[in-house]
């Protein structure tokens, strides 16, 4: 049974004593003194029928017709619609659960779940709807915007648009009102400099020569005028008989003047803009974002005065890196960027795949050529072009490299350039026992005796015997040839002629036998110790001697001693004098009960090794196998720990098989005064078997699901866990020959601390902390010092850890719990108690004792008051 189960049947237990105990309460209740009244501003408990959980209380929510005050989160009070029942409902319909706040407003109960989107008006929604559709809109422009070709300039940043003012000034530059211009006279004749001022009617007013009209003159024209002028009475300013002039005259702009241009039409963002007067076209464009989604980039007008003086395209500047069209603007010019006329898109395999604009005249080349060509493995014999057709249905159009630059395209084309086939129409496959293997041309192979010339020929360890062709044939279904290579090469047979896709294999001797070798395994120096949790290793006392080995090819005339020596040679612990050869039986009788599985034997080889009349001189056979076994008589040295309160702490070796907990403590020098002898411990590493791990595993696969999805490590086989050994050392060192007193092993850690005065209190507890131990205190009193047992407290489930590591639990005599003792440096733990924990028998068994006890008590009640 799930949880939700269990929740409802205790959810119904209650219901029905609640009910139970209201209906005698009532009874109870008659002729007695009234209840006390609510005070003023409290809730009334009267509620409209269905209106639970909706906090509709008198005086506090002001209901007018059908609708209802509510205050939203976010502090606005509006009037909401109720139901007939008097419930607050959304424009859905639903009911939206309510309360009565401390100011006595009625809010909506969890304003994280029940919001002010459940109480939006249908036009507020409807307004949501539009302002999203508008977001979404937006990024399918933007998105277009990035696949349009030309329009990534505009969005770059990094580009700056505004001209620089220090360049020298240019001489087709119009001066216009509000220029400031030098005037610089020198050579034969000097005069100082002139600063002139372009007033609003486009005069200058030049000392010794009066007022000039400049507005709409060149810089270059404008010298010319002045020229003309101080040649009058200043000499040499005009040479004579084809000679230079001595005088020079120089016109340079000095502060340049701000134009108001307006950009207008298919752009991003469409105004007016102040710029100075050097400024082009295309740098206004640019202030305004470039063309949008639907605008063009191939003919950008410039209208001045009402006429169009110049137009210009954007592809010029992107692709040729001129601007002849784009003129310098002058005030109240207006560039207006048109809709897009022909956009075709380009896919595939090309440089740049884009959408892009084509002119009235430009072709499918042109488009191409845009693009930046075609890649290195484009398909260019034919293109694809995908058309929306008159009557609205789409049609495919295959145009070859010839009609590339005469093929008219369509508004809404899209190009297909594929990629070349990933096949070779010449290539023959060389493989197996050759010089060279590989891929090679037929045309300069047309043969097979040819094609193995020009791979320098086979190796020494070829079969030539039976050769493998593998044919393809034109259906693409493969033929096997099977030929005999040494007659073809002999003359023998006749040569076979090559087609395309054909493989040759041309087999190894090696690859027909299986791969020999010999195996030494055990105790050579060139085998290393298996770690503990290597999941290849054995448990067992002879682990290294049964699992790692070392594998070598065999290698013919080779003896036991070269194997020996290939491993390293002996370890120290090696038996030596007792090698073990075992070998495969090949002419076992199968038929036989008692046939022989292996060849045994046996030797003692010299730790020498030396070739001389000492050694063995034993053959060894392909896939022999030889182990060098550990001898009984070595040990290397054990250590064992003893940490804490003893007068010599420190890593003590074991001397005997046979030493125990207490031989460990003599050699320490015994205890200091402090010892805390019931709390040490014995800490134990011991390795996990395959089978427990398997256990542990099956175990775990019938926990639930609930729990399973919990934090558990388990373990696997070979891996090394510590263990709490419970040892009473105050028994051990008291008599030594009892059965307390355990033999150590390696790794062990025997601690001793120091006397403990705190005992830990942990579990499902109001305040878990650590409290001072006393003689006077149990186990409740230790509960209660943590603040006691909560409603998820598992009381009979609780237990105490002692610090020697063992634990005890608490017992039940008849109905009482019975806790365990406490000792100094103790935990005490008690569990958390789930819903699963209860069965339903226990749940049901629950609810008719608290049931039974309510009866007994309303009897009781009722039988005082017949008394009185």
């Amino acid at each position: 049974m799930n949880l939700n189960t269990f929740a409802m049947y205790q959810k119904n237990l209650l219901n029905v004593t609640f009910a139970l105990f209201l209906a005698v309460s009532a009874a109870f209740g008659q002729g007695t003194t009234p209840a006390p009244s609510a005070p003023a501003g409290a809730p009334s408990s009267t509620t409209p029928s269905g209106s639970q959980g909706n906090g509709t209380t008198q005086g506090q929510s002001q209901q007018q017709g059908n609708t209802r005050s509510v205050t939203l989160p976010n502090g606005q009070v509006r009037q909401v619609p109720v139901n007939s029942q008097g419930n607050v409902v959304g424009p859905d319909g639903q009911v939206v659960q309510t309360t009565t706040n401390a100011q006595g407003e009625v809010v909506p109960v969890d304003p994280q779940s029940q919001t002010e989107n459940s109480l939006k008006t249908a036009e507020e929604t409807a307004n949501d709807q539009k302002r999203q559709a508008r977001i979404q809109a937006e990024f399918a422009k933007q998105e277009l915007r990035q696949s349009i070709f030309g329009y990534s300039l505009f969005a770059d940043s990094a580009f700056s648009p505004i001209p620089e003012q220090s360049i020298g000034t240019p001489s087709d530059y119009t001066i216009g009102p509000g220029d400031n211009l030098t005037l610089s006279i020198y050579g034969y004749a000097q005069y100082p400099d002139q600063e002139l001022e372009v007033n609003r009617d486009g005069d200058v007013n030049i000392l010794r020569v009066g007022v000039v009209n400049l507005a709409g003159k060149t810089i270059q024209e404008a010298q010319k005028i002045l020229m003309g002028r101080f040649s009058k009475f200043v000499p040499g300013m005009l040479g004579s008989g084809g000679n230079a002039s001595q005088t020079k005259l120089l016109l340079t702009l000095g502060k340049i003047r701000p134009v108001n241009v307006f950009v207008t039409g298919e752009v991003v963002r469409p105004g007016s803009y102040t710029l100075n007067s050097l400024s082009s076209a295309f740098n206004a464009l640019y202030f305004a974002g470039g063309p949008n989604e639907i605008g063009t980039f191939r003919e950008i007008r410039v209208i001045r005065s009402g006429k169009v003086v110049s137009t210009f395209d954007i592809y010029d500047i992107l692709l040729n890196g001129t601007s002849e069209g784009a003129i310098r603007i002058q005030d109240n010019d207006i560039v207006n960027v048109g809709f897009v006329k022909k956009r075709i898109e380009i896919t595939g395999n090309v440089r740049r795949p884009k959408l892009y604009e084509a002119k009235g005249n430009e072709k499918l080349g042109d488009i191409i050529r845009y693009a930046g060509g075609f890649t290195d493995n484009a398909y260019r014999a034919r293109v694809t072009i995908r058309r929306i057709s008159d009557n609205g249905e789409r049609r495919i159009l295959d145009v070859k490299n010839a009609e590339f630059d005469n093929f008219e395209l369509v508004s809404g084309d899209v190009i297909e350039v594929q990629a070349i086939l990933n096949r070779f129409e010449n290539i023959v496959f060389l493989e197996g026992a050759v010089m060279r293997p590989g891929d090679y041309s037929i045309d300069s192979n047309p043969t097979l005796k040819t094609l193995l010339e020009n791979a320098q020929g086979l190796r020494e360890d070829a079969f030539t015997g039976r050769i493998t062709v593998m044919r393809t044939r034109a259906d693409q279904t493969v033929q096997n040839i099977p030929l005999n290579l040494k007659d073809i090469m002999n003359g023998e047979a006749e040569d076979l002629l090559l087609t395309r896709l054909d493989r040759i294999i041309i087999p190894s001797n090696f690859d027909m036998v299986q791969p020999s070798y010999v195996q030494i395994s055990g105790e050579v120096n060139n085998i290393e110790e298996p770690e503990a949790n290597d999941p290849t290793v054995v448990n067992g006392p002879d682990v290294a001697a049964t699992t790692n080995s070392l594998r070598f090819p065999y290698m013919s005339n080779m003896t036991l001693e070269d194997l020996i020596l290939m491993g390293g040679g002996f370890k120290e612990s090696a038996k030596a004098s007792q090698v073990e050869v075992i070998r495969r039986v090949r002419n076992s009788d199968a038929k036989a009960a008692d046939a022989n599985i292996s060849e045994h034997f046996e030797f003692d080889v010299s730790r020498d090794l030396s070739l001389d009349g000492n050694d063995t001189n034993f053959p060894l056979y392909p896939f022999d196998e030889v182990i060098v076994r550990k001898s009984p008589n070595y040990q290397e040295q054990q250590y064992v720990i003893l940490q804490g309160e003893v007068l010599n702490p420190g890593q003590y070796a074991i001397v005997s098989k046979n030493d125990k907990v207490s031989d460990l403590v003599m050699r320490a020098g015994g205890l200091t005064d402090l010892a805390y002898v019931k709390g040490a411990t014995l800490i134990r590493s011991r390795e996990i078997s395959e089978f427990e791990a398997q256990q542990t595993a099956n175990a775990l696969g019938q926990i639930s699901t609930e729990v399973r999805k919990g934090s558990f490590n388990v373990a696997t086989g070979g891996e090394i866990r510590q263990e709490f050994v419970g040892i009473q050392l105050e028994k051990i060192l008291k008599n030594p020959d009892s059965e307390e007193n355990i033999i150590i092993q390696e790794g062990d850690i025997l601690s001793i601390p120091k006397r403990l005065e705190t005992v830990r209190v942990q579990g499902a507890l109001l305040y878990p902390n650590t409290v001072k131990y006393s003689d006077d205190m149990n186990f409740l009193d230790y509960i209660s010092q943590a603040g006691g047992f909560t409603r998820t407290s598992l009381r009979r489930s609780a237990y105490i850890k002692y610090p020697n590591g063992s634990v005890d639990r608490t017992r039940r005599f008849l109905m009482f719990n019975v806790y365990p003792k406490v000792e100094p440096g103790s935990e005490i733990y008690v569990p958390v108690k789930g819903a699963a924990s209860l069965t339903p028998q226990q749940i049901l068994q629950q609810g008719i004792s608290i049931t039974s006890t309510l009866f007994t008590l309303i009897l009781s009640v009722l039988a005082f008051r017949n008394i009185r």
